[in-house]
């Protein structure tokens, strides 16, 4: 299902400042290379992070699903001085694409790539955050939602990608193990009196949940 019109999605495209050169490598490389390509954070959704992060800034962030590392590079231009990002990615292969990328960085010794499951690896971390980005499997979202909202710094901030899974949780009936898991997920939240929430209509849906 087409979510956002495309002449709507390229206007806002042009009309987003630009990626810098590293994050215009990381998309090439992405698109041109990668199965998978559309898990891409992108443009607008990357800008977004950026200055969400930088508003924010955070001594500690975590994201969960790193992916090719654009998104990771996105968030860690807003840390504050001394600030870290750790960010978790199930695969090698991915893992191995964005290390590549994150050496290439300014923000190289602020980035913290953890390879494996990220149900085993965050407990060990041991950090209170100040944003978690989480996009990796979806039927996980609660999951790791219960699992770090106790560790998230009060009037901290989790984005959730993906909510709104390529329209299908918009269907009568919700089928489909993701876009089932996702409606969950939304439904969770909205009823978490922790929290307060936005749910925007960027790219595929992201929540926006601030810790109270």
């Amino acid at each position: 299902m087409e979510l956002i019109n495309q002449l709507a999605e390229q206007y806002a495209d042009n009309n987003t400042s630009p990626e810098d050169d590293l994050l215009q490598q990381v998309a090439a490389f992405t698109m041109s290379n990668h199965a998978h390509a559309h898990m891409l954070s992108g443009h607008v959704q990357g800008t977004f992070l950026t200055i969400l992060s930088t508003l924010v800034q955070p001594g500690r962030i975590l994201e969960i699903g790193t992916f090719t590392g654009y998104s990771a590079l996105c968030l860690a231009k807003g840390l504050k001085n001394g600030g870290v990002l750790h960010t978790i990615e199930l695969r090698e292969e991915d893992a191995a694409v964005a290390r590549s990328f994150f050496k290439q960085s300014a923000n190289q010794e602020k980035i913290i790539l953890h390879v494996g499951n990220a149900m085993e690896i965050i407990p060990g971390l041991n950090e209170q955050w100040d944003i978690v980005f989480i996009d990796a499997d979806k039927t996980g979202y609660i999951d790791y939602y219960e699992l770090i909202l106790p560790t998230v710094q009060k009037n901290g901030v989790i984005i959730a990608d993906n909510v709104l899974f390529h329209g299908q949780v918009l269907a009568n009936k919700v089928s489909g193990k993701n876009a089932k898991a996702m409606d969950a997920f939304n439904t969770h939240v909205k009823n978490d009196e922790r929290v307060e929430q936005v749910l925007l209509t960027v790219r595929d849906g992201l929540s926006i949940i601030r810790k109270l």
